[in-house]
């Protein structure tokens, strides 16, 4: 250690970057004085070198005999003038916006402030060191061999089925995972897990924020912790406590996407870039507020001492800022790049397309990831909404990405429990034409629907609780939304009622099915598929516990339920009319003569206006035409057609079938009346089908035998 020796180094690449001989170290500050980088043995800082060049806003400096393993941190001077919007204190230890591991975790002291947090006054000075009581970055060694991804294949976004889970979650309490294992990257990757989501059908898995992040001050004092990750530190580091060797967390990632990729699985990950850890200001003082507060955050014009809130949070990352943006940037390519990931869901998605007049679709940030050449061609998803004004934006991102559909969920959940009409299932079931279309050449993979996601009930809760049960997170059940569109079917909670329970399992087969078999992106929430409970908690962000752990001791009805989400998402794959990329619209397709979409009353003939304007109107079909063309050449499509029904009423509908182009009958395909679906039996044109209370049906035009 003592053979260091500090050279001027470059301003590029940023962070440290080992050369095989030394490390480079490089931070971007346009308001500092002086930047010093601190080695560390374990806890113990054995040296502190200042950097020795400025270039372009960048401190920079080379050290010889620095290697991958080596525990460091800055220490950043310049002006604490909160007022001014600086907030520089060299007495807090501060990580790397740009290391690649973290080591340790946060102790919540009063010396991880800047100010003396005592007196709550942020315009104090606090002068204690912070370093015993943070995390350390380390140097990391880059190299990796992906020999275990050889069959990785693209998945076009009209194959494409994504499972969101959590690492922790979906590992901790399976019994084929190694103890050791549990709650880990390497615990993901074990084979029986990966087996499971082969055998699911999905094709992609969205994991929930593995981006180095910190427990909340306020949690860890009600022992419940931040557990669903939305509290980012470090925006290129995968998380340690997600590691079985957390000295080698970068490569037990590496190895977990690799082992994914292998069964043919994509991997993508749910960021946050709209907001930091380190909060408003009477927050902590951990990274970007110490290395460049001004730089960073956007603080309110004039009032420079306060943040824009517009997360929630506290801040807003400053994405109008060049170096703010480039950072963002250069995380993702590095996820996408070095790390092999396939693809992005933005956490607020809305924040990052902000400037300092409000969303824009031709921001900075957007433009930015338009022109790339490799984000571009990789999957992105915005969550398109956040806290601030005109933060509702779905259908409000440009060509190229896709949103998560809230309009879906809410829509699909008020038809089940007989709030909504045909008439305002029906644009939903199409992949949201109406939202999504209005750009050109945006297509329906565009609207990524889902029913269910990690914030708010499961499948299984929606059915079984009509209001929340959140006690659990010390809140007096006061957190988490109100607004459920559930229906407990007659019992509210855990029952023995056999009625009520039979309602619940044919209400979730038609979930699942509506979500799995309506044009666009299907998105299921881990552990629906064989009904995982949280207990009626509708804000589980606390949880790492048993309400949050997926139970893999599945009852009866849990494994019938599996399989009935097998089968459905087969269908999907085997009738590629159910996954078209172009909107389909009922329109005449004057050149072939066709139309893709015909809706159907219980009489069998089309929807009428007075049928879509009828009030009590609960029942209705719609033919998938598989003639339709596939693309802007007017070539008739050569898929089977379809016939689609859905019952949302309590009781029994004689339908008549309708006629089709494709052969005299109509085959059963699916029936969520019955336990595993149903299937095979064949019908004649105009016969009547008696349609069960609540279910859905699915059949395909075909030859009688």
């Amino acid at each position: 250690m003592s053979d260091f020796i500090i050279e001027e180094g470059l301003p590029y690449p940023l962070g440290a970057h080992w050369s095989g001989k030394g490390t480079n170290f490089a931070v971007f500050s346009a308001n500092a004085t002086k930047v010093e980088v601190c080695l560390f043995d374990g806890d113990r800082e054995t040296h502190r070198f200042e950097l020795p060049e400025y270039t372009n806003e960048v401190f920079h400096g080379y050290i010889s005999g620095v290697r991958p393993g080596t525990f460091y941190g800055y220490r950043v001077y310049g002006p604490y003038n909160p007022d001014a919007g600086h907030r520089f204190n060299p007495n807090k230890l501060l990580l790397d916006p740009y290391a690649r591991a973290h080591a340790g975790a946060l102790t919540w002291n009063p010396v991880v402030f800047g100010y003396k947090m005592e007196t709550g006054d942020d315009l104090t000075f606090d002068d204690r060191d912070s370093a015993p009581f943070v995390p350390r970055c380390v140097v990391v060694d880059p190299d990796f061999d992906w020999h275990e991804e050889i069959a990785r294949d693209d998945v076009h976004w009209d194959e494409t089925i994504i499972y969101e889970t959590h690492v922790k979650g979906f590992t901790k309490k399976h019994p084929d995972v190694p103890e050791n294992l549990r709650g880990t990257y390497a615990g993901f990757a074990t084979p029986k897990l990966i087996d499971y989501l082969t055998s699911l059908g999905v094709t992609s898995v969205e994991l929930l924020p593995i981006h180095s992040f910190v427990n909340d001050d306020n949690l860890l004092r009600k022992n419940l912790v931040n557990y669903w990750g939305y509290n980012t530190i470090g925006f290129f580091a995968p998380d340690p406590r997600y590691a079985s060797d957390v000295p080698n967390s970068l490569r037990e990632f590496k190895e977990m996407v690799s082992k994914v990729h292998g069964a043919g699985i994509e991997v993508i990950l749910d960021v946050v870039y709209n907001h930091t850890a380190e909060g408003n200001h009477l927050g902590p003082t951990l990274s970007f507020k110490g290395i460049d507060n001004a730089s960073y955050y956007r603080l309110l014009p004039d009032r420079r001492r306060y943040y824009i809130n517009d997360t929630g949070t506290g801040n807003t990352v400053n994405l109008s800022h060049p170096r703010v943006i480039q950072m963002v940037m250069d995380s993702l390519r590095y996820w996408a790049d070095d790390m092999h990931i396939d693809g992005f869901r933005f956490d607020l998605g809305t924040i990052l397309a902000r400037e300092v007049y409000g969303f824009d679709e031709q921001s900075g940030f957007l433009k930015a990831m338009d022109q790339d050449p490799l984000l571009s061609t990789i999957k992105l998803i915005a969550e398109p909404w956040d806290c601030g004004p005109g933060g509702y934006q779905v259908g409000g991102f440009p060509p190229g990405w896709a949103e998560w559909n809230d309009k879906y969920r809410d829509t699909v959940r008020d038809y089940w429990r007989g709030e909504a009409p045909p008439s305002a299932l029906a644009t939903r079931l199409l992949g949201s034409g109406d939202i999504f279309g209005r750009w050109g050449g945006r297509r329906s993979w565009a609207s990524v629907n889902f029913i269910t996601a990690h914030d708010g009930f499961t499948l299984n809760d929606w059915a079984s609780y009509n209001d929340k049960h959140n006690e659990a997170n010390g809140e007096g059940n006061r957190d988490g939304s109100s607004s459920n569109r559930s229906w407990n079917c007659g019992a509210e909670g855990p029952t023995e009622d056999k009625d009520v329970l039979a309602l619940r399992e044919r209400q979730k087969r038609n979930m699942l099915a509506t979500l799995l078999l309506s044009q666009g992106t299907p998105m299921l929430l881990g552990g629906d598929e064989f009904g995982r409970t949280q207990q009626g908690n509708n804000n589980a962000y606390c949880q790492d516990s048993d309400i949050s752990w997926f139970d893999w001791n599945m009852g009866e009805d849990s494994q019938k339920l599996l399989a009935f989400t097998k089968r459905v998402i087969q269908l999907r794959r085997d009738y590629p009319i159910l996954r078209r990329s172009r909107f389909l619209t009922g329109a005449h397709d004057t050149q072939l003569d066709i139309r893709d979409v015909v809706w159907v009353n219980a009489n069998g003939s089309e929807m009428s206006n007075g049928d879509w304007e009828s009030g009590w109107l609960k029942c209705f079909g719609v033919v998938l035409d598989g003639r339709a063309r596939k693309t802007a050449i007017p070539r008739h499509g050569e898929d089977d057609s379809v016939l689609i029904i859905l019952n949302s009423f309590g009781g029994e509908v004689d339908f008549k079938l309708p006629h089709t182009s494709a052969g005299p009958c109509w085959s059963l395909l699916l029936d969520t009346n019955v336990g595993d679906g149903g299937s095979g039996a064949r019908f004649e044109f105009d016969s009547i089908y008696k349609v069960p209370g609540r279910s859905f049906l699915l059949f395909v035009g075909g030859e009688l035998v």
